[in-house]
């Protein structure tokens, strides 16, 4: 799912619509239930999408999409054309993936340190499916997936695609700079644009008289990787499955992973299904076909919605150019460890009885350590705890925020620790401060809190001005881009809320037990 600003005519859209519903049932083994209807959805920004046009009842296969209809690498005539670049996958590039939000290592860029030493035609399973979309593009109609590329959108709403006062919008949103556009348009310009141009009869056909500038090839590159973003499909989820299964023998798994698959491919009809945290269907990867089964009951005029897993706002955004109110649980805010390390130095500096300054360039110094083996984070993503939906896609009970990561309070224990051991035995005071439990804890708690005010006080509005914004939104659901902006940036707002109001409540319950420990003594003297 994808909105786009596409501005085809209702006739011709449902003309394109028709056509690739006549192209995919065409497929030898493909299969379209006929109580399921390809529907005009732009109304909703949501483009094309699949409703039931009458009771479906659970697990009824809705669609088969036959392997051989999937364009990827295995399918595509360019391998027969360009057989050096079809030779295995280089390490994944980010392209329009960027940094993921859960600032896993395996979603930071590759290394380019041996570059010069690689293959500059060298690549990944990303930019190899962008070459591949761009050649069936530009055989025209004369390509063998030609009624389905018709209907993959021309536009995008995602951040990529905005402008400056657009992604303003975001103000403090850790979404802004991970939208890579820079990256991306180095990644297409060496990796794709480059490799078009030296291979020019591989791409266009025989006929061609006016072959696209690198500038044209630039854009195309990236509507083609957009594309890939909202609606590739990693083939190899099966396998990945299978070996899993140990481990995760219930968990829902998102059917789409765009930009980090060794296997990626685009699967006609699949990519129509729209998606929601809240779904009622799911893509099944068998080895010959796909097959797109319901989960629970499908009433009349509902819309058939796929999973693309526990997204937070943002991060939909980012992928996919929208945005949910089901989504809305998964919502994160990352706090830089600069401002929690502020605030812990004022607290630190506001210990009763302090006779000395703290030497903080020598805890730097410790600090540094501590970095350069890799233990140390420069930001941290607050969440909340959810349910994972239930087997027929429904998701129970409220998210709720239950604590702060352990990376976080073990990064702070590390800290103040390096504190104390500068510190040493020249003030006391703070010495024995910090060799206390209890006032660790305060300390921690305390730095946490002004961490996050410092953090809301970094957007340039306030949580209720967003949300009076979004209250104007007819239907309840952002579509434009300010809006979806609004979104992401109230939702952020509202899980520091929560953050804060949780820390309050652990400084409450630590004052109490502080009092209980000093009433103790006098009470023991009594009974004696």
């Amino acid at each position: 799912m994808a909105t786009t600003a596409d501005t085809v005519p209702i006739g011709d859209f449902e003309q394109q619509t028709q056509k690739f519903l006549e192209w995919f049932t065409s497929q030898p083994g493909a299969t379209f239930h006929k109580d399921i209807k390809l529907v005009d959805l732009r109304d909703k920004s949501a483009g094309r999408g699949i409703i039931a046009t009458a009771p479906i009842p659970a697990d009824t296969t809705l669609f088969t999409i036959p392997r051989a209809s999937i364009l990827c690498a295995t399918t595509s005539p360019l391998a027969t054309k360009l057989p050096h670049l079809f030779k295995g996958p280089a390490e994944p590039t980010v392209a329009e993936e960027s940094h993921s939000h859960t600032a896993d290592a395996d979603d930071e860029p590759p290394s380019h340190e041996d570059d010069e030493a690689e293959d500059p035609n060298a690549q990944d399973s990303w930019t190899l499916l962008i070459l591949i979309l761009i050649h069936e593009y530009l055989q025209g109609p004369a390509s063998a997936w030609f009624p389905y590329l018709s209907v993959l959108p021309q536009r995008f709403d995602t951040p990529m695609f905005w402008t400056e006062t657009e992604l303003g919008e975001l103000q403090a949103s850790a979404l802004v700079p991970k939208v890579g556009k820079e990256e991306a348009d180095a990644m297409i310009k060496t990796k794709i644009v480059k490799v078009i141009k030296e291979n020019e009869e591989a791409f266009y056909p025989a006929e061609t008289k006016q072959k696209l500038s690198e500038e044209e090839l630039l854009v195309l590159g990236h509507r083609m990787g957009s594309a890939i973003m909202a609606y590739a499909f990693d083939l190899a989820k099966e396998e990945e499955d299978e070996d899993g299964d140990e481990e995760e023998e219930d968990g829902w798994v998102e059917d789409k992973v765009a930009g980090m698959n060794d296997t990626m491919g685009m699967v006609p009809m699949a990519d129509m299904l729209n998606a929601d945290a809240v779904f009622n269907a799911h893509i099944n990867h068998g080895e010959a076909c796909l097959t797109a089964t319901s989960l629970r009951e499908i009433k009349e005029g509902e819309e058939i919605l796929n999973y693309y897993g526990p997204l937070s706002s943002a991060e939909l955004l980012r992928r996919y150019g929208y945005v949910t109110p089901n989504h809305a649980r998964y919502d994160v805010v990352e706090v830089g460890w600069g401002l929690v390390e502020a605030g812990l130095k004022k607290l630190v500096e506001g210990v009763q009885g302090r006779k000395k300054e703290v030497e903080w360039q020598k805890v730097e110094e410790l600090v540094e350590e501590e970095k350069e083996e890799g233990e140390w984070e420069d930001s941290f993503v607050l969440e909340r705890q959810s349910e994972d939906p239930d087997s027929e896609g429904q998701v129970h009970g409220e998210a709720e925020f239950m604590g702060l990561p352990e990376e976080l309070e073990d990064q702070v224990k590390t800290y103040l620790k390096a504190v104390k051991k500068v510190v040493g035995t020249g003030d006391r005071a703070v010495a024995e401060s910090l060799g206390n439990k209890t006032v660790r804890k305060e300390i921690l708690l305390g730095g946490v809190r002004k961490a996050l005010e410092e953090r809301e006080g970094q957007y340039a509005t306030s949580l209720e001005e967003d949300e009076k914004v979004l209250g104007g939104i007819e239907g309840g659901r952002p579509t434009t881009r300010k809006e979806m902006a609004v979104w992401v940036r109230a939702g952020e707002k509202r899980m520091i809320r929560e953050a804060v109001a949780w820390v309050k409540k652990q400084e409450e319950e630590l004052s109490k037990e502080k009092g209980q420990e000093k009433d103790e003594p006098s009470a023991k003297r009594r009974k004696a």
